[in-house]
């Protein structure tokens, strides 16, 4: 349908949704003929302590811009404002004599609190109020038991997700877009007034020299990927020395690029070069899709999993309040290298490889017993894409609380797992610099070695690298006391 700028205008308020291609809020805007006016509100729904991130934050930033770039680029400018969106939305709705606010959805217990409040309000000023899914492959309503019910298990919720076939296919990217006349309203917030971006001091150098936020980094991440990466995925993705996983997590949780966009183009690359390591390589890749899914149907079916335990049987977990074990961990200074590689990386890169999370995870809750809270919260101040159902799903899964979740005597050794999954230490010479000159055989368990290879690789414990702040062995029986003691009771 052709648009009109001096039509009714329809907001299109973006959210964790920043791409103008498969947006099916704005999609729905422009099927219905009116102007547009994109907004952009950086909310204050959220709990104080489920704040934005400081790495999350960055993003945002850049992210913003490059959203703001297209739109301009297409004809209608994005307004940007902070505060309550329940407040700010149906105000800036009467002001431009918009007759429809269109949004995608987000899971979070307080945003779908939000978006009621938010629909009443416009309704009751006679202004239409819809909402779409832009994140998923499938609503967490959509993915049912055969009695109604929803899984909290993963494999049968992906047989079942599977079951329900393709998702819709994407929609277009638009060519031009309507801007609605801007006269009447306030006027919008400068994206740098907000401080999104570090300044006194600038911590942000490895940040950008790892990533480009925004649809087209976005895009150009799953074609090298699909290219290069997805046919050995399934041999690679669990290796840190490697690059072998897609590293889309980012640009999937602030929106940048769709589930669906993901899926299809995989699948057509995967008709393009069929073969036997193509489709294995493409199914594991959408599986690991299919997990985001997962991890949204629990927190949507489970809102106080952000805070409390999905298995209540935890709550009697003698946890340890060890300040001095939490600050070696968030510095990378436990003295196991593959865990402190895994910390060091995260510090500069805002990410971390998945198997070294599983790993470092592990280390806290079981080597250290500090509750998996604290961890999670770590994270999301540090990852950049601190997406909440999978942080808290896979904090729990890995603490063993969770849904699913790995058995807890499942405890990782930081020492065998670096020595199968970073054979060589490369993936701990690139992050842990003081230990480069040490052979492979040791690298994983520095103290293990001889004075004479210490001395030739430049390490002194103690002074140049730490001692283990823990015995595995011994922390790992402790680990596993506590559990017996916690499952007796329950």
């Amino acid at each position: 349908m052709t648009q009109n700028a001096d039509a009714p205008t329809t907001i299109v308020w973006f959210r964790n949704d920043l791409r103008l291609s498969d947006n099916p809020a704005l999609d729905a805007a422009l099927k219905g003929g009116h102007a547009v006016l994109p907004v952009f509100i950086l909310e204050e729904e959220a709990p104080g302590d489920m704040a934005l991130g400081g790495a999350s934050r960055w993003w945002l930033h850049h992210s913003l811009v490059a959203l703001a770039k297209d739109l301009e680029a297409a004809g209608a400018p994005l307004h940007l404002r902070r505060g309550r969106a329940e407040d700010i939305l149906p105000d800036l709705a009467q002001r431009a004599g918009a007759a429809r606010v269109t949004w995608n959805r987000r899971y979070e217990p307080w945003a779908i609190d939000t978006d009621a409040r938010i629909k009443a309000a416009l309704k009751q000023d006679d202004i239409a109020a819809e909402s779409f899914n832009g994140a998923l492959l499938y609503e967490p309503w959509e993915v049912k038991t055969k009695q109604g019910g929803w899984y909290g298990v993963f494999t049968p919720f992906w047989k079942a997700e599977c079951a329900l076939g393709d998702p819709a296919p994407p929609l277009p990217t638009p060519r031009r877009i309507a801007g609605a006349a801007t006269d009447a309203l306030p006027a919008g917030d400068d994206l740098a007034d907000w401080g999104l971006s570090p300044t006194g001091p600038d911590w942000a150098g490895g940040l950008r020299n790892a990533w480009t936020p925004g649809e087209a980094g976005a895009r150009d991440r799953l074609d090298r990927f699909l290219s290069d990466g997805v046919a050995a995925y399934p041999d690679t993705r669990d290796r840190p020395d490697r690059e072998g996983t897609s590293r889309l997590s980012p640009h999937l949780h602030f929106g940048e690029i769709s589930p669906r966009q993901i899926w299809h183009w995989s699948l057509d690359r995967l008709r393009a070069e069929d073969g036997p390591a193509m489709e294995r390589g493409v199914w594991a890749f959408l599986r690991e899709v299919g997990w985001r899914d997962f991890n949204h149907n629990l927190l949507y079916h489970n809102p106080g999993m952000p805070h409390r335990n999905y298995q209540t049987k935890f709550d009697a977990f003698p946890w340890r309040d060890d300040d001095a074990g939490l600050r070696a961990w968030q510095r990378g200074r436990t003295g196991y290298p593959l865990v402190d590689a895994g910390m060091r990386e995260l510090w500069e890169t805002g990410y971390m490889h998945n198997r070294v999370r599983m790993l470092v995870a592990s280390f806290l809750v079981k080597d250290l017993l500090i509750p998996w809270q604290r961890g999670e919260a770590w994270f999301r101040d540090t990852l950049v894409d601190a997406d909440l159902a999978n942080n808290v799903a896979n904090w729990q899964w890995t603490a063993g609380c969770g849904a699913d979740a790995a058995p807890y005597f499942r405890i990782f050794n930081p020492v065998t797992q670096g020595e199968k999954f970073d054979p060589d230490g490369d993936y701990v010479r690139r992050w842990i610099p003081e230990l480069a000159k040490l052979p492979a055989k040791s690298i994983h368990a520095p103290w293990t070695a001889d004075a004479k290879t210490l001395a030739a690789a430049g390490v002194t414990l103690g002074r140049t690298y730490p001692r283990p702040i823990v015995d595995h062995k011994t922390a790992r029986q402790q680990a596993l006391d506590a559990y017996e003691d916690v499952k007796g009771a329950a």
